[in-house]
C-alpha cells in the first residue's frame, strides 16, 4: 500500500512525531510499516523490518500461542490492549528477550485489513515493580522478626512502611498516567486514520469517475468531480497544517511575521475559499466598509484563523443558511464577528470547546479532529487577541475574535 511507503509524508509525520513504537502488519502478520522508535527499540535498521513476518519480533517459545491470539483477534477486531492479564515480551535482533507493552488497533484501507501495535519497551518498569515487591518481602520479614523487640524499633518499621506505601502509591500514579497517555495516543492515531480514509476514498472515486467522462457533453460531471478532488485534498492540506501548528506550539518553535497588508484582501481570499464549501442555498454576507483598511498583523495567523471559523460556520450549518461576516475597528480593536445558523453547541459542553481533540455530541458525525479551535485560540493569545462565543443549540453561533492593532492606515 502506498500509505505505507518509506516516502509517504502522511505516515512519516504521523508516525515519527511519536515516541513509543509503531507496528503495523497486514492479515498475514507480515510487517508492513514501522517508525523510528520501533526499530531502535528492536535494534533494526531503518525498513529493515518491512516484509518480515511478525515472528520475528516475538521469543520463539510464544509463536505458536501468539498465532492463535492473533487470529482471534483479528475476527473479533476491537481496540485492547494485547496480553492483557499476561506477561508480553519481545526480542531484539541480537536475540536479547525484553518485556513489552502493546496496545492494539485495528483498521481498514482501501478494503485491505491491518493492525497497528503500539509498543513500549517496559523493562525499566518491571525492574522496579521488582524492586518494590522485593522491598515488600524485606520489610514484611523485618515486621516480623522485630515484632518482639523494643517498642521504639516497632514504631520505627512502622514508619517505613508508610513511607513505603507513599512511594509505591506515587509509582501506581505515575504508571497510570503513562497508560491513559499510551491509551491518548492510540485514539489520537485512531482519529487520524479516520480522518485521512474518507477524503482518500472519495478523490479516489472522484479520480476514477473522472477519467471516464471524456466527451465534451460529459464535461460538467467531469469538473464536479475535480472540483470534489481539489475540496478532499485542501481538507486533507488543512489537517496537516493543524498538525504542524500544534507540534510547533507546543515546541515553542512558532514566529509570528508581521507585515502591512489590506484587510480586504485577506478577508476576500477567505470567503473566496469559503465559497467553494457552501452547501445548497449557503450564502456568506460580506463585511462592509473595509476597503481602506491596511492593517499590520500575521497575515498567515490571521487568515488561519478566519478560514477554520468559516469553514466551520458552513459545515455546521444547514442549506439555504446565511453566514454573515462583520468586521469592526474601534479604539485599536479589530472585531471580527462569524454569525452561523447551524446546529449549535449544547450548553453542557461549552466550557471544553476549545480543548484539543474535543467535539461536541451534536458533531460527530461530521468531519474534524477537534483540534482547530484550540489552534485558532493559542495563536490569538500569544499574538495578545481573545477568541469568545455565544451559541444556543439548534439555533447557531457566533464567534468573535478580538485584536488589537496599534496601526490601521487608509489606503
Amino acid at each position: 500500500m502506498k500509505v505505507f511507503e518509506k516516502d509517504n509524508n502522511i505516515f512519516k509525520l504521523l508516525s515519527e512525531a511519536i515516541s513509543e513504537g509503531i507496528i503495523v502488519v497486514n492479515e498475514d502478520q507480515v510487517i508492513v510499516a514501522t517508525n523510528g522508535s520501533a526499530n531502535q527499540i528492536f535494534g533494526y535498521n531503518t525498513d529493515e523490518l518491512i516484509g518480515k513476518h511478525l515472528n520475528i519480533l516475538i521469543p520463539k517459545k510464544h509463536h505458536h500461542n501468539h498465532h492463535h491470539h492473533f487470529e482471534g483477534f483479528v475476527s473479533h477486531s476491537e481496540k485492547r490492549n494485547m496480553g492483557k492479564g499476561r506477561d508480553l515480551f519481545g526480542v531484539r535482533k541480537d536475540g536479547t528477550i525484553f518485556p513489552v507493552e502493546a496496545g492494539l488497533n485495528p483498521f481498514a484501507i482501501y478494503g485491505n485489513n491491518y493492525v497497528m501495535a503500539l509498543v513500549i519497551d517496559i523493562t525499566l518498569r518491571k525492574q522496579q515493580e521488582q524492586q518494590i515487591q522485593h522491598l515488600n518481602t524485606q520489610l514484611e520479614q523485618k515486621i516480623e522478626e522485630r515484632t518482639e523487640e523494643l517498642h521504639h524499633t516497632i514504631q520505627e518499621l512502622k514508619e517505613e512502611v508508610i513511607l513505603r506505601k507513599e512511594a509505591e502509591t506515587k509509582t501506581q500514579e505515575s504508571l497510570k498516567k503513562e497508560r491513559d497517555l499510551s491509551e491518548l495516543k492510540t485514539k489520537f492515531l485512531s482519529l487520524v486514520s479516520h480522518e485521512f480514509k474518507t477524503p482518500l476514498s472519495g478523490i479516489l472515486t472522484s479520480a476514477t469517475l473522472a477519467g471516464k467522462y471524456s466527451k465534451t457533453e460529459q464535461q460538467e460531471k467531469r469538473k464536479k468531480h475535480l472540483d470534489t478532488i481539489k475540496n478532499k485534498v485542501k481538507y486533507l492540506d488543512n489537517i496537516l497544517n493543524d498538525f504542524l501548528s500544534i507540534e510547533r506550539l507546543e515546541t515553542g518553535k512558532v514566529t509570528y511575521k508581521f507585515s502591512q497588508f489590506p484587510l480586504s484582501k485577506l478577508i476576500n481570499e477567505v470567503v473566496y475559499d469559503a465559497n467553494m464549501l457552501l452547501k445548497d442555498g449557503q450564502r456568506i454576507n460580506y463585511p462592509k466598509d473595509i476597503d481602506d483598511y491596511v492593517i499590520e498583523f500575521d497575515e498567515k495567523i490571521l487568515e488561519l484563523v478566519l478560514s477554520n471559523l468559516m469553514n466551520n460556520a458552513i459545515k455546521y450549518s444547514g442549506e439555504h443558511t446565511i453566514i454573515d461576516l462583520q468586521v469592526y475597528y474601534e479604539n485599536n480593536i479589530l472585531t471580527v464577528k462569524i454569525i452561523d445558523q447551524g446546529i449549535g453547541i449544547p450548553k453542557k459542553e461549552q466550557g471544553f470547546i476549545f480543548k484539543r481533540y474535543f467535539r461536541a455530541e451534536n458533531a460527530l458525525l461530521d468531519q474534524g479532529t477537534g483540534i482547530g479551535l484550540n489552534i485558532v485560540k493559542s495563536h490569538l493569545e500569544n499574538l495578545g487577541g481573545n477568541i469568545s462565543f455565544t451559541s444556543k443549540e439548534n439555533q447557531g453561533s457566533v464567534f468573535i475574535i478580538t485584536i488589537p492593532i496599534t496601526n490601521v492606515l487608509d489606503s
